[in-house]
């Protein structure tokens, strides 16, 4: 298997130290080798066969800069890359170029380096477009440090605003030669997957597992061992994988979250009658590990 999940890797070298470089960033801005990476509302572009990001030069990206939608998102294949938000109110720009597609459209398509770059540009872009704000005293907020924060603009408030990542549990519960997979109501008939929710405050990422997982199913775990980590900005979780031993069996939809959770063995899943997950998912990840006898 790939070492890394798709839209993780550390493809991009964030640069945090020219963050606050202003000179650095102005003159990167005008390089003839920055790449730019336009963000349409929430879609990147993408063109050729094989599909590729399509990465921009300032001249191109020029009529749709100003002051508040341009990010520094670091250094990508040696060179400075910034993300771009295009208003979605707008007719999609570029056409002759490619087409603006959807991130999980392109999690299947893109190489490894360049999924990672649109996720993050994505991710970033929204953030801006959902703390226009200040949280504390309700005041405008502008961009800073190359786009990776914002700063309310009251200066009698003046607070520091950064980016928000919510940390969410996804659990492969395993209980020797069968497996734990639920499905909920909208997924498309026959798919399961993986347990997976939120983390509370006060709570440490193996209570989520035991937690989320007794609350949907109603059943409790034991060992709890850490997998991997996928960023999933659908807008803003990172998935945190684990592995867990069931010490129960007794399956309850507690809370209602679920249609519907099952037992599955390696046979029932290998079968093809049972809907796995999105193969860009962590959640297939962790089935695919539990099928080949980890």
């Amino acid at each position: 298997m790939e070492d890394h999940n798709v839209f993780a890797g550390a493809f991009v070298d964030r640069s945090g130290e020219r963050r606050k470089d202003s000179d650095w960033l102005a003159e990167a801005m005008s390089a003839s080798a920055t790449r730019f990476v336009p963000v349409w509302g929430d879609r990147c572009l993408v063109g050729g066969d094989p599909p590729g990001a399509v990465l921009l030069e300032r001249t191109q990206i020029d009529p749709f800069i100003d002051e508040q939608n341009v990010i520094f998102l670091g250094l990508f294949r040696n060179q400075p890359a910034f993300a771009v938000s295009i208003n979605s109110d707008l007719h999609p720009p570029f056409a002759e170029l490619g087409e603006f597609k959807d991130l999980r459209f392109l999690g299947t398509v893109l190489p490894p380096d360049e999924a990672n770059l649109a996720a993050h540009a994505r991710a970033i872009v929204l953030w801006h477009g959902a703390t226009l704000y200040c949280g504390k005293c309700g005041s405008a907020s502008q961009p800073e440090a190359g786009g990776n924060i914002r700063r309310c603009c009251n200066p009698d408030c003046d607070q520091q605003i950064f980016p928000r990542t919510d940390p969410a549990i996804i659990v492969l519960v395993a209980d020797g030669d069968r497996c734990l997979l639920g499905r909920q109501a909208g997924w498309p008939e026959g798919r399961y997957s993986t347990i997976a929710g939120f983390v509370e405050p006060g709570e440490s990422l193996e209570d989520a597992v035991r937690r989320e997982v007794f609350e949907e199913t109603n059943i409790r775990v034991g060992a709890v061992r850490y997998h991997s980590s996928q960023p999933w900005p659908f807008p803003s979780a990172l998935m945190l994988g684990f592995v867990a031993e069931a010490t129960t069996d007794d399956i309850n939809l507690n809370d209602g979250e679920l249609e519907d959770a099952q037992w599955f063995t390696r046979d029932q899943l290998k079968s093809g009658n049972v809907g796995l997950p999105f193969r860009i998912s962590i959640a297939r990840r962790l089935v695919d590990y539990y099928l080949h006898g980890d």
